[in-house]
């Protein structure tokens, strides 16, 4: 059974499951669908196209789906998708797709207070965005990363997995998976060691990735010497092999050290 505050306005066309708290105020329109067990808090508006999932939390002013801030979006329909579990906090703003149909955002992410995810992101599972971090359209961010506070993040920039960024600084290109980036500009600063370490990355793969980054940013080495050179020396090796590809999928090219 939901419960929803009499002043919220929902739309009679919106999908609603099962035990949902709607708080007072809150702006549900026609094409919206929600899960089970959500939480809307006061003042939330959740545009056309929002496909939200089961168990997410969104608090007070937060906006869902609106049109993106594109002048080639001619208001088709897209999506925006939220996962199982996540977490939007207070006037974070989170806009539907444009050139790909879908701002998709996984499951268990939590978006801090004042940030802001644009059109065509996404953004994978265990995400956590720190507040008012501010991401340009088709940003992609793999698992696990987290981003500092108050960091902009240009548009077509993709964040590996494990990764962490410092407060405040700008992102214009790629960060390598299981990395440190921090400085002006942004520069390799080693390996998320803590993080690694917090989700069960034993001595020997924490030592194997890091084999690889002595490697990458070996500064006697450019980017394709460093390439061949894993290929040669850690054949077969799992991170060389994804490390390897990330590069050769950088549309922005990688941070520097």
């Amino acid at each position: 059974m939901n419960n929803i505050h009499p002043t919220a306005i929902i739309s009679s066309n919106a999908k609603l499951g099962e035990n949902i708290e709607i708080a007072p105020f809150v702006l549900i329109h026609d094409d919206v669908e929600i899960g089970d067990g959500c939480y809307i808090g006061p003042h939330v508006t959740v545009n056309n196209g929002a496909r939200i999932g089961n168990g997410v939390k969104i608090y007070q002013g937060a906006s869902i789906s609106h049109v993106p801030q594109h002048k080639k979006y001619n208001n088709e329909p897209t999506l925006c998708i939220i996962g199982d579990n996540s977490t939007i906090h207070e006037f974070a703003s989170i806009h539907r797709g444009a050139d790909t149909g879908k701002t998709e955002l996984g499951k268990n992410v939590l978006v801090m207070a004042y940030a802001h995810v644009a059109h065509d992101c996404r953004i994978a599972d265990h995400v956590i965005l720190s507040n008012a971090v501010q991401l340009a359209g088709f940003t992609q961010i793999d698992e696990w990363a987290i981003i500092g506070g108050s960091v902009p993040v240009h548009q077509f920039t993709r964040i590996g997995r494990h990764a962490m960024i410092g407060d405040g600084y700008k992102v214009g290109r790629d960060v390598l998976p299981y990395t440190l980036a921090a400085g002006e500009p942004l520069s390799y600063y080693g390996l998320n060691n803590v993080g690694l370490k917090r989700r069960g990355f034993s001595e020997e793969q924490i030592n194997s990735i890091k084999k690889v980054y002595s490697i990458v940013y070996d500064p006697a080495l450019n980017v394709s010497q460093a390439k061949d050179k894993l290929k040669d020396e850690m054949p077969g090796n799992e991170y060389a092999l994804e490390i390897i590809d990330f590069i050769n999928n950088s549309k922005r090219g990688i941070i520097t050290r």
